[in-house]
């Protein structure tokens, strides 16, 4: 019997040895940036993205400035992370709900920013988190200790004096913030018919600010951050998707009916099916994917893919992504490997769903695991760093708000000349954001990458992974070696007679021989190929 080795070797040779007696073909490229209507999402991490006053401090004004920017990216749709009052920096644990931070800017700020967001047919979403309060809260504040508080039901306590509010998630009590500040934070009591219509209120009022019905000035709908039918597994806080959640869209969806809410799973091993089926919102994010993904294990990525694709009802949508604000950056999990970070962003488009990209992600920007620093929101400043503009990662607009305050500042990414700016990056074709921006166009100028349906491809080698999407008479095939070795492959491909078809190559070099119902391919290291199908 052949060593396994020797035998892969000599079929790899057989297919190498078939594809160049194949006859050359023209090889066609998509340069041109059509409109299809789907979403690429821009996660952005507002404190952190550009100061528009000199404080060093991303804000509202900040983010209107830099549009122009994001389009240009292929951007057509915005998620804010929470803007309301908080002693925290990432504004999650609010102190008041019904106030912008200050730090952010004004009330007219946000409703120009987003009449501006909307006047270039663009959608912004907003990232809520209303089951925790800071000891700062007007309801903390009264119901602390007062069984006569107009909000003595508003938050849970464990004692009936209400004198110990309950913990929040993880058992914790309060937190410490990066600049040394403390506060106590109590769980709101969700089971309050008072609380339900106070969200309905509070989250109508963003829908559409000054009521007239129009939504220029409104959201296009809600990120529910850390969303749970039990919250945090306490017996007050079960059955939250039939008593609070569902009630809460239901009343939302008839302000407008338009929107588009999606839920964290607090859970993230979940596929999510459940949010959709039980809590009604729309879109959920596929975490068991972005570790598949991070893996570079094609048969887990094939799995993992086939089932995310597949497990939502129709008309409900995986928000495709490989990055956000609560875990380490992509480039940090491939050790900066600029070919690797290129497979992250061509699966990140390509795979389907509704991608999201956070921000930073488009340049490469290196982030790092949790610091060890103790229980403090500082552990995760390194992975929200200021977006770095400038290849000196020195001026105008930089929002280095976290300059001098810490271990995280000391030990901070932004290295000067690195190659990671949009300044060094944007005069490069190779780099990795010329490559966003090209895999942004193929998904763009191809409509069946996000409404075509998803299906693996089988073929011959453990580092290749193929897939496509398809729908009608057209497709999009994509190949991806996994690997730092070339890797010769034969796709099996059923959907359509080949042979009658036009490939067109959207990236890479490599243009498969065809034989029947088998693409035949080599695949440089690393090597990221697309093919049109018409």
């Amino acid at each position: 019997m052949l060593h396994k080795g020797l035998l892969k070797f000599l079929v790899y040779g057989i297919i190498i040895s078939f594809l160049y007696s194949c006859a050359p073909k023209k090889i066609n490229v998509t340069n041109g940036l059509v409109s299809s209507g789907n979403e690429v999402i821009y996660h952005v991490f507002q404190r952190s993205f550009y100061d528009s006053n000199g404080d060093m401090i991303g804000d509202l004004n900040g983010l209107h400035q830099k549009l122009d920017y994001l389009q240009d990216l292929g951007v057509t749709s915005i998620l804010l992370l929470p803007i309301s009052q908080s002693v925290y920096y990432h504004n999650y644990f609010s102190s008041d709900f019904s106030k912008i931070d200050s730090a952010f800017g004004n009330m007219d700020d946000y409703i120009s920013l987003v009449k501006e967001i909307h006047r270039r047919g663009m959608k912004v979403y907003m990232d809520m988190e209303t089951q925790y309060v800071t000891e700062d809260h007007p309801w903390y504040k009264s119901a602390l200790n007062n069984l006569q508080s107009p909000y003595s039901d508003y938050i849970l306590f464990k004692d009936a004096a209400h004198s110990i509010p309950e913990t929040i998630v993880f058992n914790a009590t309060g937190l410490e913030g990066y600049n040394g500040i403390y506060r106590k934070i109590a769980t709101v009591n969700l089971k309050s018919k008072k609380v339900l219509d106070y969200n309905i209120d509070l989250f109508k009022y963003w829908v559409d600010p000054n009521g007239d019905g129009k939504f220029d000035d409104g959201v296009d709908g809600f990120r529910f951050d850390h969303m749970m039918d039990n919250l945090d597994q306490k017996p007050q806080l079960t059955g939250l998707f039939n008593t609070f959640w569902v009630p809460l869209i239901a009343a939302l969806k008839k302000v407008n009916p338009a929107l588009s809410n999606v839920a964290e799973q607090a859970d993230w091993n979940s596929w999510g099916e459940e949010y959709v089926t039980k809590g009604d919102v729309d879109r959920v994010f596929a975490f068991k994917l972005e570790d598949a993904i991070r893996s570079f294990k094609k048969n887990y990525l094939s799995l993992v893919a086939d089932s995310a694709f597949h497990i939502l009802p129709k008309g409900k949508q995986q928000v495709v992504f490989i990055e956000n604000h609560d875990m380490s950056r992509f480039s940090y999990s491939v050790e900066n490997s600029l070919p690797k970070i290129k497979i992250g962003a061509a699966l990140n488009l390509l795979l389907g769903g509704v991608p999201s990209i956070y921000y930073g992600q488009e340049i490469g920007m290196y982030g790092s695991g949790d610091g060890n620093w103790g229980i403090t929101d500082g552990d995760k400043i390194p992975d929200r760093e200021a977006f770095e503009w400038y290849k000196w990662d020195t001026g105008k607009g930089m929002a280095t708000w976290y300059k001098n305050t810490g271990i995280w500042w000391d030990s901070t990414n932004l290295k000067p000349g690195d190659g990671i700016s949009l300044e060094e990056e944007m005069p490069d074709p190779n780099s990795i954001f010329n490559f966003y921006k090209k895999m942004i166009r193929i998904r763009k100028s191809n409509p069946v990458i996000s409404t075509g349906a998803y299906e693996n491809l089988t073929n011959t080698n453990d580092y290749v992974f193929t897939f496509q999407r398809h729908i009608g008479n057209k497709a999009v095939i994509v190949a991806i070696n996994l690997s730092q070795m070339a890797q010769g492959v034969a796709i099996t491909y059923n959907t359509f007679n080949l042979e009658t078809k036009r490939l067109v190559q959207l990236n890479g070099n490599e243009y498969p021989c065809i034989d029947k119902n088998k693409l035949f391919v080599q695949l440089p290291p690393y090597g990221i190929e697309v093919w049109q199908i018409n």
